[in-house]
């Protein structure tokens, strides 16, 4: 697989830094959680099955986990050792705290120059943000995304999906990935800064244009990819439920509007979006209102226009594309379990259904570092791996 023989150190905690390790483990590396004596926060967040939450499972498949207590000296040791052995080490704790635990990059690029460090925060590592305490909703609030993510009530709402979170988890997922490139030709780590905020601003790539060339914020139902189009929107159905218009191209707008029998609305779908859409937009709510959900993908599946049931996320788990491209795949218990999202030709990536115990490699992974049997005893008699 594409990253066989990569070791990786990861001391992130929830969402970012998990996901973006698991990816990894994935593609065929070895992936060593370093859990607080407390374990891993999401083995304890939501529903579980058989005692695993769905959560730690979606992000520690395939991984070993041990425990050390940093702040002890045969702790301090034993990370020394490892970061010898690691090609990559990943943390997302708030700014400062490596440096106090003695895991810094400066403190682990003497032990191992080579090694790709990644510091992964809400804010980054400098700023006047620095020390403030944030999780992805208050970066997504930072960074602009919330005020365009407006519910019916035209109020911001909470997006479905931790944006932030899981833009930073590919960002440092991406960095990393060219920091071992480079390391091919340099011999030479390197450390990489991710911030939540960060990732979100840059995603606004399709918004910004009132931003940067009126210098004035965007009025989201006039904004092309907001909902300023008539054939670019969200309609309710008769039943509550809701389907998408997700082509604003005229030859989309045509093949509907034909079907309808109101091709003299055409002109009002030319650019620019904004009030004089509204013509069309009205129609079409009335019109999708008028017959339940189930009617319209029947009906417009038929038609070469750019249209969606709003699915839930059980129905998006079972639906058919989902299922072929094996987004959801599930293990001899069962259990579902998210898919790979990157298709290689070549050695793709394998799922491995296989959740640690809390510190469950402990021993394992002590010895692989020339510790005897009655050293890890000695260790965990004296709190390294916590009581």
């Amino acid at each position: 697989m594409k990253l066989a023989g990569l070791k990786v150190l990861d001391l992130s905690l929830f969402l970012p830094g998990p996901f973006a390790t698991q990816m990894m483990a994935d593609h065929g590396a070895e992936v060593i959680k370093l859990e607080p004596l407390a374990g891993e926060p999401n083995r304890d967040i939501g529903e579980t099955r058989n005692g695993t939450s769905v959560y730690f499972a979606n992000t520690h498949r395939n991984k070993k986990s041990i425990q050390l207590n940093l702040k002890t000296d045969k702790g301090q040791e034993v990370i020394g050792r490892l970061v010898k052995e690691v090609d990559v080490f990943v943390e997302a704790f708030r700014p400062g705290v490596a440096k106090r635990l003695g895991v810094s990059y400066e403190d682990l690029s003497k032990i191992n120059p080579g090694i790709v460090y990644c510091s992964m925060s809400a804010w980054g590592q400098s700023g006047p943000y620095l020390t403030r305490p944030a999780h992805d909703l208050a970066t997504e609030a930072i960074a602009g995304a919330l005020s365009i993510t407006l519910g019916p009530d035209g109020n911001p709402a909470i997006p479905g999906i931790a944006a932030a979170d899981m833009l930073s988890s590919m960002m440092s997922f991406s960095g990393i990935l060219m920091a071992l490139y480079r390391r091919e030709a340099t011999k030479q780590g390197d450390y990489i800064d991710v911030a939540m905020a960060d990732s979100i601003f840059a995603s606004t790539v399709n918004n910004m244009g009132t931003v940067f060339a009126d210098k004035k914020e965007p009025d989201p139902t006039s904004e092309r990819a907001l909902g300023g189009y008539a054939f670019y929107k969200i309609y309710k159905t008769k039943d509550d439920r809701h389907i998408v218009l997700g082509g604003s191209e005229l030859h989309f707008a045509e093949s509907l509007l034909k079907e309808f029998g109101r091709l003299d609305l055409l002109p009002h779908c030319k650019p620019p979006p904004g009030p004089s859409q509204q013509p069309v937009k009205s129609f079409l709510e009335e019109t999708f209102l008028s017959e339940n959900q189930e009617y319209w993908i029947r009906r417009l599946k038929k038609i070469d226009t750019a249209f969606a049931p709003v699915k839930t996320l059980r129905e998006a788990a079972d639906d058919e594309q989902i299922r072929h491209r094996e987004m959801i795949v599930e293990d001899n218990r069962g259990w579902e379990h998210l898919g790979i999202p990157i298709k290689f030709k070549n050695e793709p990536g394998k799922l491995v259904f296989s959740f640690p115990e809390k510190g469950e490699h402990n021993s394992e992974i002590l010895k692989s570092l020339g510790y005897r049997e009655k050293d890890v005893l000695a260790m965990k008699e004296s709190g390294v791996f916590g009581k």
